[in-house]
């Protein structure tokens, strides 16, 4: 009898858990933020139900990552990681380790998202598990992508769209997109840079009714630099001192959530402004600042943009030696990063160009694969050939 009557109470208490988490998704769903949170948290404190106690984390993450608290979400990912390690299950394991993987990416902790993403990969859990085998390569492309692999980022962010068109998802297939759009912005080819997130919008136009805001807001984001890329601002000097308190401000959200790769784009944003306006030595001060964080964080690109505007500060100026010193540390990094097509040699991602993507996923400029042709990936084959074979 006291047997039964511990299963009933435990199921009761399952039920009342499942009842105050789904009265929570109304109320966040209404836009009722803070109600959500509060019938969560005391969700959280009240139950003893390993699953319901999973799923309200879940919540809370979601809740905390949309609302740019990027550290409240990861320390509930680990209180949600050793919850999935308690229940021994291989499907919470996997979203568990999904979930500090997209809160280290938020944070800028490219290397343990990269890490996680594996962990995520090479569990063997059920189809649920499997499922989510999109948005780890998404969350994986992004952190690649942070750590300037572009390569790795694009092959990542092609198995994502796989998983999408296989699973008929298109929230996935639209975040994707959006994802291939901004490491198209980076290469500089804007005409993809546009493509992706037009697709995006379709997606969201088409599918989206039930989806959060967010969507239709990134896709139109990402819409939206790549028209200022391929157009032409009619008054930069004035965009440019208008442009300093929005800086100033999205300076102190960055801070504020921690998202080092957003204070370091901030930095070399405010660079350039400081240049157009001849300060060159305020323009100097930003680009150390930018560096520092790239260098934390391991994004060469970063780096790369602030050797390539540190040399032309310089070479204004005359100053030959400094001059040289930052020619030699953009070329080091052009290298470690791949950026120039196997072809011609000549650099990518330093003007707009039409390049593609080889199935391997190594870049070329567009008109040297039509004007050449190829069977195969050069870098690829190059990379194949050993010494004594050749």
């Amino acid at each position: 009898m006291n047997i039964f009557m511990r299963h009933l109470g435990a199921e009761m208490g399952q039920d009342q858990t499942k009842q105050q988490i789904e009265k929570g998704l109304r109320l966040y769903q209404s836009n009722q933020t803070d109600k959500a949170l509060q019938v969560w948290t005391k969700v959280l404190e009240k139950t003893s139900d390993p699953g319901g106690k999973f799923r309200v984390l879940g919540c809370l993450i979601t809740a905390h990552s949309e609302m740019g608290k990027y550290k409240d979400m990861l320390k509930y990912a680990l209180d949600q990681i050793d919850t999935a390690r308690e229940m021994e299950d291989p499907d919470y394991l996997t979203e568990g380790y999904l979930n500090l993987a997209r809160s280290n990416e938020k944070l800028c902790d490219f290397h343990k998202t990269v890490s996680y993403c594996k962990t995520c990969l090479n569990m063997q859990g059920t189809t649920v598990s499997l499922q989510l085998n999109g948005q780890v390569c998404l969350s994986m492309g992004n952190a690649f992508l942070g750590l300037s692999l572009f390569q790795q980022a694009l092959e990542s962010y092609e198995k994502a769209l796989r998983y999408a068109h296989n699973n008929d998802d298109k929230m996935l297939e639209c975040r994707v997109c959006c994802s291939l759009g901004n490491i198209y912005i980076h290469l500089k080819d804007y005409e993809k840079a546009l493509f992706f997130p037009c697709k995006a919008a379709e997606l969201v136009n088409d599918y989206g009714k039930g989806w959060s805001l967010k969507y239709r807001a990134m896709s139109q984001y990402h819409m939206s630099v790549a028209y200022r890329k391929l157009e032409r601002l009619p008054d930069a000097m004035e965009c440019c001192e208008k442009a300093f308190p929005r800086y100033e401000s999205a300076l102190g959200i960055m801070t504020e959530i921690g998202n080092r790769l957003g204070q370091g784009h901030v930095h070399l944003a405010v660079a350039k402004c400081w240049l157009l306006l001849k300060e060159y030595d305020k323009a100097l001060d930003s680009l150390e600042r930018a560096q520092a964080l790239a260098d934390g964080m391991g994004n060469k690109l970063c780096t790369l943009k602030a050797h390539c505007l540190r040399e032309g500060i310089y070479r204004s100026q005359g100053r030959q030696e400094e001059l040289r010193e930052q020619v030699v540390k953009f070329l080091q990094c052009v290298e470690e990063l791949e950026l120039y097509c196997g072809m011609c040699g000549e650099s990518i991602g330093d003007r707009d160009q039409k390049l593609q993507a080889l199935p391997c996923s190594h870049i070329f400029h567009l008109k040297c694969l039509q004007t050449n042709g190829t069977k195969g990936c050069p870098k690829c084959f190059k990379n194949s050939m050993k010494p004594g074979f050749v």
